[in-house]
């Protein structure tokens, strides 16, 4: 083979080399990864049961007892029956708060008079300000007063909840920074889907009258 061909032969065969990689190239930034085992799964994903959110794996939900807006004793045992939606809220939260509980009063509409066959329940994450006046004044701005329980209680009592749920709250220069968190506890009182502050109150409600059917 004379040096003339063999030379030809090499810058064919690289120009090939060079087609292949670009085509590779442009076909990983076209296609989306995947996302990564440990980052945040959104609202929007469905779980193996159909329910929309995280999947939970059926865990038993630490049960715990605190202080409604109404000055009662609640807990999250007696509603052992019902489904129930347990979120971490403070009642002076100036953006994220109170758009979660106007979603909330609009799945409640949405549910109708299959409302009352659910529980929500919202545990404070402000133990230095929200007490039970505090809770009734902002559950009665969202129209949630007879809807949810607005559950208050001391650092000592709120802090073994926080962390049993994973939350993490820290008071901060008048403001809370804490998980945004709602979790979806079936009639057996097992966790079963974890929803974001994205969540939309049609989710919540096909959630919710997914598990009013469940025994």
């Amino acid at each position: 083979m004379s040096w003339r061909l063999a030379s030809r032969l090499s810058v064919i065969s690289l120009a090939i080399v060079v087609v292949i990689l670009i085509s590779v190239i442009q076909h990983n930034r076209a296609t989306p990864s995947a996302p990564s085992s440990s980052g945040s799964v959104g609202s929007t994903s469905t779980s193996a049961s159909g329910l929309q959110g995280t999947d939970l794996n059926g865990t038993q939900a630490p049960n715990f007892q605190l202080t409604d807006q109404y000055g009662k004793a609640v807990s999250l045992a007696q509603f052992r029956g019902k489904p129930v939606v347990l979120t971490f809220l403070y009642t002076h939260c100036p953006d994220v708060c109170p758009l979660t509980a106007e979603h909330l009063h609009t799945t409640v509409q949405q549910l109708g008079s299959d409302a009352k066959n659910v529980a929500i329940l919202a545990v404070s994450t402000d133990p230095k300000r929200d007490d039970t006046a505090a809770a009734m004044q902002f559950s009665t701005e969202h129209n949630m007063q007879n809807y949810w329980h607005f559950l208050t209680g001391t650092q000592q009592k709120l802090s073994p909840i926080w962390s049993s749920y994973s939350i993490y709250a820290q008071q901060q220069q008048g403001k809370v920074n804490h998980s945004t968190a709602l979790f979806l506890i079936d009639k057996n009182g097992k966790e079963r889907v974890y929803m974001g502050d994205d969540f939309t109150p049609n989710q919540m409600t096909a959630n919710l009258q997914q598990l009013l059917k469940e025994k």
